[in-house]
C-alpha cells in the first residue's frame, strides 16, 4: 500500500535507538523527509547515515534535547513546517515514588509530557494551514495497565493523554490527527534496562525475569521494533484520516482486558 506521504516532512524524536530509530525507518521507506533526534550527536548522525543508506529518503540527523526550549528551537530550524510529528522520548527512571522528590517529578512531566505539547503547540498551527497533520505519541502500554516501579512514567504519559483527548477533537476537521501508540513489550535497550531492574526488586536473575515477562505476553514473544514502526507509519498516512484522539495498544494480547 502506498500511503501517500512521499515527500511530507516528518519530525521524529527519540530516533537514534530502539523505537524512535524504527518509526524513522518505516517513514523513510514511504519517502517522506525526515528530520530525526536525539541528544547524542554520534548516535543520531549514525541513524541518519543507516536509515538514508537504506532507504535511499533525506535524513537530517539533529543533535538536542527536544523536550528544552532550545532543543526545540534548534529542531523547528531544520524542518521548520512538518506535515509528520512522532513524539517520542525515552522513559524516566524505575523506583520506588517515596524516593521521588519534586525535581525527579518535574523531569519525568517535562520529558514524557510537557515536551510532547511544547511540540504540538509550535507545530499543529502550521498542519491546520496546510490541512494535513499527523501527529503520534509514543507512550507506554502502562497508561492502560500502570507498572508499580514506573509511577513516573504511568503519570506523565498519562497526562499527555488527557491533554490529546481534547486537543484531537478540535483539530480533527483540518485533516489533522493526533493519536497516541502504546508500545508493550518490544526488544529494545530500554525494555532490558526495565527488565534488570525488575529482576533486581524481584531478587531474580535477567533470564529468570526475562521468562516471566514473555509468559505474559499473549504471542509468546518479545515485538520487534519494526512492527512498531510500520504502525507508526500508517497512523501518519493519508488513509488514516479518520483515525484520531486513539490510544492503540501494540502489546501482542499481553492486556488482558476487552476495552
Amino acid at each position: 500500500m502506498d500511503l501517500g506521504i512521499a515527500g511530507k516532512k516528518a519530525i521524529v524524536g527519540g530516533a537514534s535507538a530502539g523505537l524512535g530509530k524504527a518509526c524513522a525507518m518505516s517513514l523513510a521507506r514511504e519517502a517522506a523527509e525526515l528530520t530525526i533526534v536525539a541528544r547524542t550527536a554520534a548516535n543520531i548522525e549514525a541513524a541518519a547515515l543507516e536509515i538514508s543508506s537504506a532507504t535511499g529518503a533525506k535524513v537530517t540527523p539533529v543533535a538536542a534535547d527536544i523536550n528544552s526550549d532550545e532543543g526545540r528551537a534548534l529542531v523547528l530550524k531544520a524542518c521548520p513546517d512538518p506535515d509528520i510529528l512522532v513524539n517520542n522520548s525515552g522513559g524516566p527512571p524505575t523506583g520506588n515514588f517515596r524516593d521521588w522528590d519534586r525535581s525527579v517529578w518535574m523531569e519525568a512531566l517535562n520529558n514524557n509530557m510537557l515536551g510532547a505539547v511544547f511540540m504540538i503547540k509550535d507545530t499543529i498551527d502550521g498542519m491546520i494551514a496546510r490541512k494535513f497533520g499527523r501527529i503520534v505519541n509514543v507512550t507506554s502500554s502502562a497508561v492502560k495497565a500502570p507498572i508499580s516501579i514506573l509511577g513516573l512514567s504511568n503519570s506523565a504519559r498519562a497526562g499527555l493523554t488527557g491533554f490529546v483527548a481534547g486537543t484531537s477533537r478540535e483539530v480533527a476537521k483540518h485533516n489533522v490527527t493526533i493519536n497516541n501508540l502504546l508500545p508493550g513489550d518490544f526488544n529494545t535497550e530500554r525494555h532490558r534496562s526495565n527488565t534488570m531492574d525488575m529482576a533486581k526488586v524481584q531478587n531474580r536473575t535477567y533470564e529468570e525475569m526475562k521468562a516471566i515477562r514473555i509468559a505474559a505476553v499473549a504471542a509468546g514473544r518479545f515485538g520487534d521494533p519494526s512492527e512498531f514502526g510500520e504502525f507508526c507509519a500508517y497512523l501518519c498516512s493519508a488513509q488514516a484520516g479518520f483515525i484520531t484522539g486513539q490510544n492503540l495498544l501494540i502489546d501482542g494480547g499481553k492486556y488482558p482486558g476487552t476495552f
